[in-house]
């Protein structure tokens, strides 16, 4: 019964989630780019932004200084929900909280991390469910 339990518990958790892979960006071809989008238990958005052999921001053209994440609300707009985090030369990531639900999340590279709105190289979008 408790192994029933934890199946059903498992099956009830993947099933919240939504994953998505990035389309091939011609600003950054190597790069493979996925999404994970999940509701919490408090009905607040999680989002975790994994890219591998993503070119280092400074080596696009036009060279900028991070990498920004975007989310499309479907009520208030688009959001700067973070900055992709570089751990290695291989991978970044990005994991945050939103109160915004959102069906599409958009990577720029821009000249700061604290902007209100996109105006950098747009690297690549998806939507999400």
């Amino acid at each position: 019964m408790r192994n029933l339990l934890f199946v059903l518990a498992m099956l009830l958790a993947v099933s919240c989630a939504s994953t998505v892979k990035f389309p091939l960006s011609s600003v950054a071809p190597a790069a493979d780019i996925t999404a994970v989008k999940k509701t919490d238990k408090h009905n607040n958005f999680t989002i975790n932004v994994t890219a591998k052999n993503l070119a280092s921001v400074d080596r696009i053209a036009p060279s900028k200084k991070t990498y920004v994440v975007w989310v499309s609300t479907k009520n208030e707009g688009i959001k700067n929900i973070g900055q992709l985090n570089v751990r290695n030369a291989k991978t970044s990531s990005l994991k945050t909280l939103t109160a915004f639900d959102f069906d599409e999340v958009i990577i720029t590279a821009e000249e700061q991390g604290d902007i209100m709105y996109p105006s950098g190289t747009e690297i690549s979008r998806t939507r999400i469910k």
